[in-house]
C-alpha cells in the first residue's frame, strides 16, 4: 500500500505539469493574444493610447493633460504634480486645510486675471471650482464647459479669430455624460487645443 502511493507520485506530478502547460500557453499566450486583437480591431485608437500625431510626431495623448503656456491655449485643471506622468496623484490636503483654502484663492485671482480681457472681464468669485481644483490624479485632460467658454475670448483676441469660431470648436469637443446619465458634460483640452492648432495652419 505504501509503496503504491509512491509509484502514484509520478503520474501527479506529471498530470500536475502538463495542466501548468496548458495553462501557460492559454492564459500566459493565447488570451492576451485574443484580447489584444480585439483591441486592434475595435478599439484601436484607445488600445494604443489615444495618441495625437502632428507630422508623423506624437505630440500628445488626449487621455492625459499636459500644460499649454500662453493665452493663445486653453488651460487645463491644476495639477498637483505638474502634468509629470511619473509624480501623478492629488495634494492630500483636505477641505479644512488652510494651506488649500489659500492656494486655491490665489489660484481664482490668478484665473480671473488670466482671462479677463477688454470687454469681458471675470470675477475671481465666478471662475469655475474646475479650474481652481487639482484632480486626483493631476492628468485630468478634461474641464467643464463653463471653464472653456470662460477661456473664449482671451484665446480668441490673443489668435485674432472671433469668439464665435473659438466657442464653435469648445462645442465640436463636448462631450455628454457616459451613457446618457453618468458624468457631467466635459471638454477635452488636448484634443481641443489640437484643434486650434489645426485651425491655425488653416488660417497660414
Amino acid at each position: 500500500m505504501f509503496s503504491g502511493s509512491l509509484s502514484a507520485a509520478p503520474r501527479q506530478l506529471l498530470a500536475g505539469l502538463r495542466m501548468l502547460i496548458v495553462m501557460t500557453v492559454v492564459l500566459g499566450a493565447l488570451f492576451p493574444l485574443v484580447v489584444w486583437g480585439v483591441g486592434q480591431v475595435a478599439f484601436s485608437d484607445k488600445a494604443n493610447g489615444s495618441q495625437i500625431e502632428r507630422g508623423g510626431t506624437v505630440v500628445g495623448s488626449s487621455l492625459l493633460a499636459s500644460t499649454f503656456d500662453g493665452p493663445q491655449w486653453f488651460h487645463p485643471r491644476p495639477s498637483a504634480g505638474e502634468y509629470d506622468t511619473l509624480a501623478s496623484g492629488g495634494t492630500n490636503l483636505g477641505p479644512n486645510s488652510e494651506k488649500l483654502v489659500a492656494l486655491i484663492a490665489e489660484r481664482r485671482a490668478k484665473v480671473a486675471a488670466e482671462d479677463s480681457v477688454p470687454g469681458a472681464s471675470v470675477a475671481p468669485s465666478d471662475v469655475p471650482t474646475d479650474a481652481v481644483t487639482a484632480s486626483f490624479s493631476g492628468l485630468d485632460p478634461d474641464i467643464s464647459p463653463a471653464y472653456a467658454r470662460q477661456q473664449t475670448a482671451r484665446v480668441a483676441r490673443a489668435r485674432g479669430v472671433s469668439p464665435e469660431r473659438v466657442t464653435a470648436l469648445i462645442a465640436q469637443h463636448t462631450e455628454g455624460r457616459q451613457l446618457g446619465y453618468l458624468g457631467v458634460e466635459r471638454v477635452n483640452v488636448v484634443t481641443l487645443n489640437a484643434a486650434l492648432a489645426d485651425l491655425a495652419a488653416t488660417a497660414k
